[in-house]
């Protein structure tokens, strides 16, 4: 938009063309922007998702001797796909907070039905 003689955005004359590889905003959006909040309101969507996905698995897991709360892939699937139609890509993210724990990288459907989820 910048050499783009029609467009009337100022904000963008007084943002520089280029940031640094490894700056502080080098792949960020310019802050205030729409596309900041609109990052900003999908990290919150999918947080509230993963919470949803624990508290899913506090319900229908069963309690282990250590005291954390276990659950199948298989039971956990149909329980959730109801709800929402992400459940691999939620569980990797609660995986990635450190809330859940499972073997292997990618869990598939029916191939991966026994797999423990183990709500951490």
């Amino acid at each position: 938009q910048r050499k783009n003689p029609f467009s009337n955005d100022d904000r963008l004359a007084s943002k520089p063309v280029y940031t640094q590889r490894g700056g502080a905003t080098y792949g960020r959006p310019p802050e205030g922007s729409r596309t900041e909040q609109r990052g900003k309101d999908a990290h919150s969507h999918v947080g509230k998702e993963v919470e949803e996905l624990c508290l899913i698995i506090r319900s229908t897991g069963e309690v282990r001797e250590d005291g954390h709360v276990s659950v199948t892939f298989g039971q956990l699937f149909e329980t959730y796909v109801t709800i929402s139609n992400k459940v691999v890509g939620i569980l990797l993210r609660a995986r990635k907070h450190g809330l859940v724990h499972f073997e292997g990288e990618m869990l598939w459907q029916g191939k991966d039905d026994d797999v423990i989820i183990t709500l951490l």
